[in-house]
Protein backbone atom coordinates (compact mmCIF):
# COMPACT_ATOMS: atom_id res chain seq x y z
CA UNK A 1 0.00 0.00 0.00
CA UNK A 2 2.48 2.51 -1.02
CA UNK A 3 0.25 5.59 -0.21
CA UNK A 4 2.34 7.08 2.82
CA UNK A 5 4.03 10.81 1.97
CA UNK A 6 5.17 11.16 5.31
CA UNK A 7 4.30 8.72 7.62
CA UNK A 8 4.73 4.47 8.09
CA UNK A 9 1.43 2.95 6.88
CA UNK A 10 0.99 -0.37 6.99
CA UNK A 11 3.40 -3.20 5.73
CA UNK A 12 6.00 -0.32 5.75
CA UNK A 13 6.40 -0.63 9.73
CA UNK A 14 8.93 -2.99 10.00
CA UNK A 15 9.57 -2.38 13.78
CA UNK A 16 8.23 -5.70 16.05
CA UNK A 17 6.22 -3.56 18.89
CA UNK A 18 4.59 -0.32 18.85
CA UNK A 19 2.76 1.75 21.27
CA UNK A 20 -0.82 1.66 19.17
CA UNK A 21 -3.74 4.23 19.66
CA UNK A 22 -6.96 3.43 18.83
CA UNK A 23 -9.41 4.87 16.23
CA UNK A 24 -11.00 7.03 18.59
CA UNK A 25 -7.50 8.27 20.24
CA UNK A 26 -8.10 5.39 23.23
CA UNK A 27 -4.39 4.04 24.62
CA UNK A 28 -4.57 0.53 23.38
CA UNK A 29 -0.85 -0.10 24.95
CA UNK A 30 2.45 -1.78 23.88
CA UNK A 31 1.46 -4.33 21.87
CA UNK A 32 3.34 -6.45 18.33
CA UNK A 33 2.87 -4.81 15.09
CA UNK A 34 1.93 -7.72 13.71
CA UNK A 35 -1.93 -7.89 16.07
CA UNK A 36 -1.79 -4.07 15.15
CA UNK A 37 -1.91 -5.18 11.67
CA UNK A 38 -4.66 -7.40 12.20
CA UNK A 39 -6.48 -4.74 14.12
CA UNK A 40 -6.53 -2.75 11.74
CA UNK A 41 -7.29 -4.95 9.14
CA UNK A 42 -10.52 -6.12 10.63
CA UNK A 43 -11.58 -2.42 11.29
CA UNK A 44 -10.85 -1.37 7.57
CA UNK A 45 -8.39 1.17 8.68
CA UNK A 46 -4.84 2.02 8.64
CA UNK A 47 -1.98 1.45 10.72
CA UNK A 48 -0.07 4.94 10.70
CA UNK A 49 3.28 5.19 12.48
CA UNK A 50 2.69 8.90 14.12
CA UNK A 51 5.68 8.85 16.32
CA UNK A 52 9.01 7.43 14.80
CA UNK A 53 11.41 9.32 17.60
CA UNK A 54 9.80 7.49 20.42
CA UNK A 55 10.02 3.97 22.30
CA UNK A 56 8.89 1.89 20.83
CA UNK A 57 7.30 4.12 18.13
CA UNK A 58 3.58 5.25 18.45
CA UNK A 59 1.44 4.38 15.84
CA UNK A 60 -2.73 4.88 15.04
CA UNK A 61 -5.47 3.09 13.61
CA UNK A 62 -7.41 5.66 10.71
CA UNK A 63 -8.29 6.01 7.57
CA UNK A 64 -5.10 7.02 5.93
CA UNK A 65 -6.26 8.11 2.41
CA UNK A 66 -9.57 10.05 4.17
CA UNK A 67 -6.26 11.82 6.64
CA UNK A 68 -4.31 12.74 3.43
CA UNK A 69 -7.21 14.49 2.17
CA UNK A 70 -7.68 16.05 4.63
CA UNK A 71 -4.36 17.00 5.31
CA UNK A 72 -4.13 18.29 2.02
CA UNK A 73 -7.20 20.74 2.27
CA UNK A 74 -5.61 22.12 4.78
CA UNK A 75 -2.54 22.72 3.33
CA UNK A 76 -4.36 24.03 0.53
CA UNK A 77 -6.38 26.39 2.91
CA UNK A 78 -2.82 28.18 4.39
CA UNK A 79 -1.69 28.41 0.55
CA UNK A 80 -4.68 30.65 0.24
CA UNK A 81 -4.72 32.05 3.30
CA UNK A 82 -1.02 33.33 2.49
CA UNK A 83 -1.44 34.42 -0.47
CA UNK A 84 -4.17 36.81 0.95
CA UNK A 85 -2.08 37.88 3.39
CA UNK A 86 0.70 39.08 0.48
CA UNK A 87 1.92 42.46 0.07
CA UNK A 88 1.40 43.84 -3.11
CA UNK A 89 3.27 46.92 -4.74
CA UNK A 90 2.95 49.87 -6.61
CA UNK A 91 5.53 52.50 -7.13
CA UNK A 92 4.89 56.08 -8.52
CA UNK A 93 6.95 58.85 -9.12
CA UNK A 94 7.44 62.62 -7.70
CA UNK A 95 6.40 63.85 -11.14
CA UNK A 96 3.62 61.95 -12.11
CA UNK A 97 0.66 62.96 -14.26
CA UNK A 98 -3.29 62.57 -13.70
CA UNK A 99 -3.49 60.20 -15.95
CA UNK A 100 -0.74 57.54 -14.36
CA UNK A 101 -1.52 58.70 -11.22
CA UNK A 102 -5.07 57.49 -11.48
CA UNK A 103 -3.98 54.19 -13.21
CA UNK A 104 -1.99 53.48 -10.44
CA UNK A 105 -4.80 53.96 -8.00
CA UNK A 106 -6.79 52.11 -9.72
CA UNK A 107 -4.25 49.37 -9.21
CA UNK A 108 -3.82 49.97 -5.54
CA UNK A 109 -7.87 49.68 -5.30
CA UNK A 110 -7.87 46.43 -6.48
CA UNK A 111 -5.38 45.02 -4.56
CA UNK A 112 -7.35 46.41 -1.22
CA UNK A 113 -10.33 45.13 -2.94
CA UNK A 114 -8.78 41.26 -2.76
CA UNK A 115 -7.70 41.46 0.65
CA UNK A 116 -3.88 42.46 -0.11
CA UNK A 117 -1.96 45.03 1.28
CA UNK A 118 -0.59 47.26 -0.65
CA UNK A 119 2.95 48.79 -0.08
CA UNK A 120 2.80 52.05 -2.10
CA UNK A 121 6.16 53.63 -3.06
CA UNK A 122 7.57 56.79 -4.02
CA UNK A 123 10.69 56.67 -6.13
CA UNK A 124 13.04 59.88 -6.00
CA UNK A 125 15.57 60.81 -8.69
CA UNK A 126 18.33 62.78 -8.10
CA UNK A 127 17.89 66.17 -6.31
CA UNK A 128 14.61 64.90 -5.62
CA UNK A 129 15.21 63.31 -2.47
CA UNK A 130 15.60 66.86 -0.85
CA UNK A 131 12.37 67.38 -1.23
CA UNK A 132 10.53 64.71 0.55
CA UNK A 133 7.72 66.54 1.06
CA UNK A 134 6.78 65.95 -2.73
CA UNK A 135 6.32 62.21 -2.08
CA UNK A 136 4.18 62.92 0.84
CA UNK A 137 1.86 65.19 -1.30
CA UNK A 138 1.58 61.98 -3.22
CA UNK A 139 1.11 59.22 -0.83
CA UNK A 140 -1.81 61.70 1.39
CA UNK A 141 -3.11 61.84 -1.88
CA UNK A 142 -3.41 57.82 -2.28
CA UNK A 143 -4.43 57.46 0.97
CA UNK A 144 -6.97 60.45 0.23
CA UNK A 145 -8.65 58.65 -3.02
CA UNK A 146 -8.90 55.04 -1.31
CA UNK A 147 -10.16 56.45 2.33
CA UNK A 148 -13.08 54.47 1.52
CA UNK A 149 -11.66 51.04 1.44
CA UNK A 150 -8.21 51.17 2.64
CA UNK A 151 -5.95 53.11 5.32
CA UNK A 152 -1.92 53.96 5.62
CA UNK A 153 -0.94 51.61 8.81
CA UNK A 154 1.94 53.98 9.79
CA UNK A 155 3.38 57.15 8.43
CA UNK A 156 5.70 57.34 5.29
CA UNK A 157 8.78 56.81 6.30
CA UNK A 158 12.31 56.88 3.82
CA UNK A 159 14.34 53.95 2.81
CA UNK A 160 17.24 54.43 0.52
CA UNK A 161 16.19 56.82 -2.39
CA UNK A 162 12.58 55.74 -1.97
CA UNK A 163 9.60 56.82 0.58
CA UNK A 164 7.09 53.92 1.44
CA UNK A 165 3.35 53.65 2.65
CA UNK A 166 1.57 50.50 3.64
CA UNK A 167 -1.87 50.61 2.50
CA UNK A 168 -4.57 48.00 4.20
CA UNK A 169 -7.62 46.93 3.47
CA UNK A 170 -10.38 48.38 5.68
CA UNK A 171 -12.53 45.15 7.54
CA UNK A 172 -16.33 44.86 5.99
CA UNK A 173 -18.64 46.19 8.43
CA UNK A 174 -20.80 43.68 10.04
CA UNK A 175 -24.67 44.02 9.11
CA UNK A 176 -26.69 45.66 11.51
CA UNK A 177 -30.04 44.15 12.59
CA UNK A 178 -32.23 46.79 14.24
CA UNK A 179 -33.38 45.44 18.01
CA UNK A 180 -37.12 45.62 17.21
CA UNK A 181 -36.49 43.68 13.63
CA UNK A 182 -35.27 40.99 16.01
CA UNK A 183 -38.90 41.22 17.70
CA UNK A 184 -40.77 40.94 14.67
CA UNK A 185 -41.29 45.13 14.57
CA UNK A 186 -41.78 47.01 11.89
CA UNK A 187 -39.87 49.91 12.39
CA UNK A 188 -40.68 52.86 9.95
CA UNK A 189 -37.55 55.36 8.92
CA UNK A 190 -37.49 59.16 10.34
CA UNK A 191 -39.34 61.69 8.08
CA UNK A 192 -36.36 63.95 7.78
CA UNK A 193 -32.81 61.31 7.77
CA UNK A 194 -29.67 63.60 8.96
CA UNK A 195 -27.12 62.95 6.11
CA UNK A 196 -24.15 60.72 7.38
CA UNK A 197 -20.89 62.58 7.36
CA UNK A 198 -18.52 62.21 4.82
CA UNK A 199 -15.49 59.73 5.56
CA UNK A 200 -11.97 61.38 6.82
CA UNK A 201 -8.78 59.72 5.58
CA UNK A 202 -6.10 59.20 8.19
CA UNK A 203 -2.73 59.38 6.68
Amino acid sequence: MNIAKDHKVNEQIRVRQIRLIGAEGEQVGIIDTRDAMGMAREAGLDLVMVSPQAVPPVCRLLDYGRFRYEQQQNEKENRKRARAQEVKAIKFRVKIDDHDFNTKTGHVRRFLEEGHKVKVTIMFRGRERTHPELGERILTRVAETLADIGAPESMPSMMGMDMNMIMAPKAAPAPRRDRAEDEGVAVSAPASPAAAPEPTATV
